[in-house]
């Protein structure tokens, strides 16, 4: 397994619409069920930086690039940001209850719309 993490920074005023690009990722990830694909996405409290963690087979493509939705959100991706994506190579240590793990599969949460139901 390929396992890297994204993080970049957006400019404040494109925070909003870099938020709605990532939802019509998941939007196509939950209709085209991508096999070998893992993918999850952090807001960090800044509220303009985010973090992006991806598990894919090293054997085949990576299905992430191939949906057109994700084609979407990395074009412009240069000028939304103030810091650029920064790609790294990432290794598990170790993961417990991971973004709503449960039986070995990762659900769908949006922890923005989960908290302000908590509140």
């Amino acid at each position: 397994m390929k396992r890297v993490m994204v993080r970049y920074r957006v400019k404040p005023e494109w925070a909003s619409e870099n938020v709605e690009l990532v939802r019509a990722v998941y939007d196509e990830l939950h209709e085209t069920r991508p096999e070998g694909l893992r993918y999850a996405t952090f807001k960090l409290d800044d509220g303009v930086s985010f973090v992006h963690l991806a598990e894919h087979d090293e054997d085949g493509p990576n299905q992430l690039t191939r949906l057109a939705s994700f084609q979407r959100f990395q074009e412009g991706i240069k000028e939304r940001c103030d810091d650029p994506p920064v790609v790294s190579d990432v290794s598990t240590i170790g993961a417990y209850r991971l973004v709503g793990e449960s039986s070995g599969r990762l659900k769908a949460i949006d922890f923005e719309r989960t908290s302000r139901i908590q509140e």
